[in-house]
């Protein structure tokens, strides 16, 4: 017998009804289905389930309603900093929704990521897929199976959420150009995602637009060692700046150019996206916004809205970016 309250054993959900001055049913929505009720009765009836110590038995929901309470998330690489903000954006729209949120790492590999949608698909009621680098045949199947919504990946049809680093590559590009660059590299991601082919071609009619020379430097992967490891590669072709796939990346074109003792901005200037490490590099990184908890919060209700039947199967939802100055990028070098 819990002492304090006299009860024995767990709380039920007649109690918590009866607590809350509402019916089971309307305490079951709660955690199930908190669109159909206002705010404030979820609210009223989570305060107290959470007072007196409920929790909802999701293994009897699934056994009764074929609902497991489940959502997937896979994104491409968990150790990538531009993933967490975006994961605590669908996690906290999770809980205020009460699913549970099931994480998945593919490591860049298609078919991992392959195994990873199989293996939730029977136990999750709907799957968020972030930068997926499945062939869109596959994501379109597993979309016949189970409610996807996709992040960084333009498939028509599906609901979708877009960072568009368009207009901050271009504002980028822009501000190298202001400060005398003529010629800039662009230190490319994984070829397979759907971001760095934008942000490839952004820098490239950014760079034409302005009439100075944009060479592609390929990192095949965004991370530190690529970006340390491409810099003798980016210093060969003569250009006084760099732009990178993402801040992971530009971290290492930093340190690489350190190692050179080549100082920056002085001497060279480096530009990241996505602003997950900006504050953090020295000299603070200039970068491109990313907006990634905001996406991962979109994506949820994009989610939820379809388990409900609330939502349009093909909708894009598109973020906009910015050029956030800090001070890894000067005027271009006297020749």
């Amino acid at each position: 017998m819990d002492e304090e309250t006299g009860r024995r054993g767990a709380p039920t959900i007649s109690e918590v009804a009866d607590a809350a001055g509402v019916s089971r049913a309307t305490v079951s929505r709660a955690f199930t289905r908190p669109g159909m009720l206002s705010p404030g009765t979820v609210a009223r009836v989570r305060e107290v389930a959470g007072r007196i110590g409920y929790v909802p038995n999701q293994v009897a929901r699934a056994l009764s309603t074929g609902r497991h309470g489940n959502i997937a998330l896979i994104v491409p690489d968990v150790a990538n900093p531009f993933f967490p903000p975006l994961i605590r954006g669908a996690q906290a729209r999770a809980d205020l929704a009460g699913y549970c949120l099931f994480l998945g790492s593919s490591d860049e590999a298609p078919e991992r990521e392959e195994t990873l949608v199989a293996k939730f698909a029977g136990q999750v009621e709907g799957l968020i897929l972030v930068s997926s680098r499945l062939p869109e045949e596959r994501i379109r199947a597993f979309a016949e199976r189970r409610p996807i919504v996709v992040i960084n990946r333009d498939v028509s049809g599906l609901p979708r959420v877009l960072i568009d680093t368009a207009r901050g590559i271009a504002a980028a590009v822009d501000y190298l150009a202001d400060l005398g660059h003529r010629r800039i590299t662009y230190v490319t991601g994984p070829a397979a995602s759907w971001s760095n082919q934008q942000r490839r071609h952004a820098v490239r009619r950014a760079a034409r637009r302005r009439g100075i020379e944009m060479i592609a430097l390929p990192a095949h992967r965004a991370s530190f060692e690529a970006g340390r490891e491409a810099v003798p590669e980016i210093l060969a072709t003569g250009a006084t700046a760099a732009i990178a796939f993402d801040d992971v990346t530009a971290q290492g074109v930093l340190v690489g150019l350190a190692e050179r003792r080549i100082p920056v901005p002085e001497r060279f200037s480096v530009i990241g996206c996505d602003d997950v490490l900006g504050a953090t590099t020295f000299p603070p990184l200039t970068t491109v916004s990313a907006r990634c908890d905001e996406a991962g919060e979109m994506a949820l209700d994009l989610l939820e809205d379809q388990l409900a039947g609330r939502g349009l199967r093909d909708i894009r939802c598109v973020l906009d970016t910015r050029l956030v100055v800090r001070g890894s990028a000067g005027p271009a070098p006297a020749a």
